[in-house]
């Protein structure tokens, strides 16, 4: 197993390089880059050029008034064309630039926001616990429902209680995330009828004067919508797998043998039964705190003004702010690479059955 660890670690390398070099590249050539995007707006706006080139130093600004870059009224000249460029960092060839972005990502430096005058690191950083709420809650929220869930739909097979809360389930899920936020915010946050829970943000106004207890207290009231919001289409994957994997282990015949020596059903159920039957489900779990913290949380975030990786990606996009979308493409790359290794040592760890390493051998 070790050797396996070892060449999947190995693989990570290859894989990242591969989809940064298809990204960077697609993205770079693309029409409608960030000096594109800049010109446009300075051709509307003269002052936001300098305000611009302003928070890149004093040098720069001194510089680009003293040789008078900006033409105003009559237009972009050359010279103008040029300091745009190079403020971007695209008076490099392609090449350059694209081994420039690699050796500082292998030393985990991403450089500066073009359009945010900060560095990419720190908006990561100050992004992440947003994200890492939002997944880590959401999926505790669906394991602790799904699981009881499933198990009691498993034991109650075919009766009204089964197919009543797969017909909730099934409806469930089929609400857009964003659809149900909108309606909490009406009913809960204030919109038409109770104030019962915060509209934005991950706390209040002067939360950091808080005791601790209040401050625990403060986040939580903060994140039950966003969660809520989150979770609405989760259940029914996971309540359904929980339901056939305890189906699949009751027509076994241990838990025949296990009844006839007089075992209660309860003893049949969870000291035997269980184990089995939720390996499958515990050794998911990576993957689908991966899903969580990366999928559908934009329009969330956005909702309920929560600055996480989604929305900064988002932005990022939209603006063609390429050092963010390039850091935030290589972290999301990163972490499901490294969280796939995860799920399938637990999946061995749960399991001994199961040998991977055997498997690739053959």
């Amino acid at each position: 197993m070790l050797r396996y660890t070892l060449r999947r670690l190995l693989l990570v390398l290859p894989t990242l390089l591969g989809i940064l070099t298809i990204n960077f590249f697609m993205v770079q050539t693309a029409p409608g880059g960030p000096v594109e995007q800049f010109i446009a707006t300075l051709e509307g706006s003269g002052s936001a050029f300098m305000e611009r080139v302003g928070s890149a130093g004093p040098d720069m600004t001194a510089s680009i008034e003293g040789e008078g870059l900006y033409s105003g009224a009559r237009g972009l000249n050359p010279k103008t064309l040029e300091a745009v460029s190079k403020l971007y960092g695209f008076d490099k060839p392609i090449l350059t630039r694209y081994v420039d972005m690699l050796r500082d990502f292998l030393c985990f430096d991403f450089g500066k926001s073009l359009f945010k005058a900060d560095r990419v690191s720190d908006l990561i950083v100050n992004s992440l616990p947003v994200s890492i709420s939002i997944g880590v809650w959401s999926t505790l929220l669906i394991y602790m429902v799904s699981i009881p869930l499933g198990i009691a739909r498993a034991v109650r097979r075919g009766s009204t209680f089964d197919f009543a809360t797969g017909a909730v389930l099934v409806t469930a899920s089929a609400i857009p995330g964003f659809l149900f936020a909108v309606l909490l915010i009406v009913l809960f946050a204030g919109g038409s009828y109770w104030q019962i829970f915060p509209l934005r943000g991950l706390h209040s106004l002067g939360y950091e004067s808080m005791p601790f207890w209040q401050q625990a207290l403060d986040y939580m009231h903060h994140m039950v919508l966003p969660v809520i919001s989150m979770t609405i289409g989760g259940f029914a994957a996971l309540t359904m797998l929980t339901r056939n994997s305890f189906l699949d282990e009751l027509s076994k015949q241990y838990v025949e043998t296990a009844r006839s020596k007089g075992l209660s059903e309860r003893s049949v159920l969870y000291g035997h039964v269980f184990r089995n039957a939720m390996l499958i489900v515990i050794a998911g779990l990576p993957g689908t705190f991966v899903r969580m913290f990366f999928a559908g949380s934009l329009l969330i975030e956005t909702i309920f003004s929560l600055n996480g990786l989604g929305l900064l990606g988002f932005e990022a996009a939209m603006q063609r702010d390429y050092p963010v979308m390039f850091a935030t493409l290589y972290i999301f790359t990163l972490i499901g690479l490294v969280t796939s290794i995860i799920g399938d040592l637990t999946m061995t760890k749960v399991d001994p059955r199961i040998d991977f390493a055997g498997r690739s051998k053959a």
